[in-house]
């Protein structure tokens, strides 16, 4: 969701964001957001008891 589907509303040459065009700096972010967001999951998972290995 975060890279399909608003590619149609970021894929501009302008604006600009830190120098890159903004389709560039959308999938820049989202790529390293994505991992990040995993690893709140999982944190959250294990902090509920429901990450446990074996189960």
């Amino acid at each position: 969701m975060l890279f399909l589907a608003v590619l149609p509303l970021v894929n501009r040459v302008t604006p600009t964001a830190l120098g890159l065009p903004f389709l560039f700096f959308w999938m820049l972010v989202a790529t390293l957001a994505t991992p990040v967001a995993v690893w709140l999951a999982r944190r959250a998972d294990l902090r509920r008891g429901l990450g446990k290995e074996g189960s």
